[in-house]
């Protein structure tokens, strides 16, 4: 005879399945992307855009606006959408804009983001010390094998700019 689980069985058993998701995560990724929108686009466009997408969770856990504030969207626990394949080791940060005003795309990352930006990397990387920081980009497939993700191989051009390079001093 199998046991039946009761109601309430059945809530704890969600409840630790819920906030082992949340606990059991190594940081192995800390990824920089762009909202390739344009920076004056706001939290609820983009709130929207991921809403349109069918996704519970969002984007990102860090946000910097063009001003250079770092919106907290969701905390570091919990797993959110930035890089298929990866986000359960991954924590997301991404700027407003990465595109120009024809679509393109361009780094127009503002000093006030850079700084932002880089003020918060510097913080993530001294909480994960083993992390890589990269680039939405650079989880493309290296296609000829040589060991390096080149430009003809991005799958998107996110963040618009070598991430990689940019912070190799935070690593």
């Amino acid at each position: 005879m199998v046991p039946r689980l009761g109601l309430v069985t059945l809530h704890c058993f969600i409840a630790l399945k819920l906030n082992y998701d949340r606990i059991v995560r190594k940081i192995k990724y800390i990824v920089v992307h762009c909202t390739a929108g344009p920076q004056h686009q706001t939290l609820e466009s983009v709130q929207a855009h991921w809403r349109s997408l069918g996704w519970r969770s969002p984007g990102y856990h860090y946000m910097i606006t063009a001003g250079g504030t770092v919106l907290t969207i969701a905390t570091e626990d919990l797993i959110t959408n930035g890089v298929k394949g990866f986000n359960r080791e991954s924590i997301h940060i991404a700027y407003f804009g990465g595109v120009d005003f024809s679509g393109k795309p361009i780094d127009n990352r503002t000093f006030a983001q850079k700084a932002s930006l880089k003020k918060l990397l510097t913080e993530l990387k001294k909480k994960y010390p083993t992390a890589t920081i990269q680039g939405h980009r650079d989880f493309s497939p290296d296609l000829d094998g040589d060991g390096k993700i080149e430009f003809n191989e991005w799958i998107k051009y996110c963040p618009c700019f070598d991430a990689k390079e940019e912070y190799s001093d935070l690593s």
